[in-house]
């Protein structure tokens, strides 16, 4: 009997503590007799206008690596695509080839069998889309 009733009490008091945090008793400031915080969590002292200069300087410098890795990507797109063409094409020996891509420039260097198969490499980089300059390092054996 006596374990029912204690069953009971703490029954009770979990279901009237439950019902207290649900209704904002906690949250009411009835038990924080000082009154409400002036401001948010660890922003004390915080000036609004840093705060906006710090936040231009944090976005301008994610513009910028966002910017760079979009020229990356767009030279790798290039680099692969003239890659692609030497490989499908059957005069050229696409292993034997470097191909390095900076913007819009294309530099082609290694070794080659010869004088048509320099100038087919060439050919293929400056038709490729994107390219407008091609520098040749390649060698004739």
């Amino acid at each position: 009997m006596v374990r029912a009733f204690l069953r009971l009490v703490i029954v009770l008091i979990v279901v009237v503590a439950a019902a207290a945090f649900l209704l904002g008793w906690w949250g009411s400031n009835r038990t924080h007799p000082a009154g409400p915080t002036t401001g948010a969590v660890g922003t004390t002292g915080a000036s609004a206008e840093r705060a906006r200069e710090i936040g231009a300087e944090v976005g301008g410098k994610t513009a910028e690596v966002a910017n760079e890795a979009k020229r990356a990507l767009a030279d790798g797109q290039i680099t692969a695509k003239i890659k692609a063409k030497m490989a499908l094409d059957d005069t050229v020996k696409a292993m034997a080839i470097d191909v390095d891509t900076t913007g819009p420039i294309v530099t082609v260097s290694g070794t080659v069998d010869s004088e048509a198969q320099r100038q087919r490499v060439v050919q293929l980089a400056r038709e490729t889309e994107g390219v407008k300059q091609v520098v040749d390092h390649l060698r004739v054996r």
